[in-house]
């Protein structure tokens, strides 16, 4: 657990890295695990796979999306932990179940990453075989959905502030060249990117990329 903990902590900042960096070693540290991906429930209907180690992840989330059923998009909302023993006789999800055990999938451990408002997201690991995964996987399984919660949340913060910063200092340099331009203040620059992106409809930051790549504020969609 310490070395996944320092492999994590070597991905700050770069969430597809440390999503990788999950998988990957939840596969190799829990028992029986042949497959691991991570699953963000979007307005609890729109499944992404995320950082799958293999296909069958990404094949159970489309069955789960289309169905509107599974572990994920149902019970994990109200459980932080959702065990599946022997995925085809599961009475809880009738439908998904058939499709998700002719898929491939035995067994399946599903464990809550986070939840913000309507979106979701967990990490499923997978044997292909049904009892695959005793008390020790679930908790081997538990322990790393933990650190991983928190690896994911530390890595989606530093990236929000890396846009941030980027942002502003696009904006910055695009406020710099219109005021050397014009002559105005720092005030009517920012007035002038923001008319443009509001008649342009696009964004704040792609407005004054433009600018600073051409030399011109954009005044049209052409």
């Amino acid at each position: 657990m310490s070395r996944v903990a320092r492999q994590l902590q070597e991905e700050h900042g770069d969430v597809e890295a440390t999503l990788r960096a999950i998988t990957t070693a939840t596969v190799q540290l829990v028992a029986n695990a042949e497959d691991c991906g991570i699953s963000f429930v979007i307005g609890r209907k729109q499944i992404q796979p995320r950082a799958s180690t293999g296909d069958l992840p990404r094949a159970v989330d489309r069955l789960q999306e289309q169905l509107e059923q599974g572990p994920c998009m149902d019970a994990v909302w109200e459980e932080e932990v959702v065990l599946v023993d022997d995925i085809r006789n599961d009475a809880r999800w009738p439908d998904f179940a058939e499709q998700a055990a002719d898929a491939g999938a035995g067994s399946m451990m599903c464990f809550q990453l986070f939840v913000q408002g309507d979106n979701l997201g967990a990490l499923n690991i997978y044997a292909r075989t049904p009892g695959a995964f005793d008390d020790e996987c679930r908790e081997i399984g538990h322990m790393l959905a933990t650190h991983a919660g928190l690896a994911l949340a530390g890595a989606q913060h530093e990236e929000n502030l890396r846009g941030a910063i980027s942002n502003r200092d696009a904006i910055g340099q695009a406020k710099g060249i219109l005021m050397e331009r014009y002559k105005i203040t720092a005030d009517q620059a920012f007035g002038l990117l923001v008319r443009s992106s509001s008649i342009l409809n696009r964004k704040l930051r792609d407005v004054a990329d433009e600018l600073t790549a051409t030399g011109q504020l954009p005044t049209s969609q052409g």
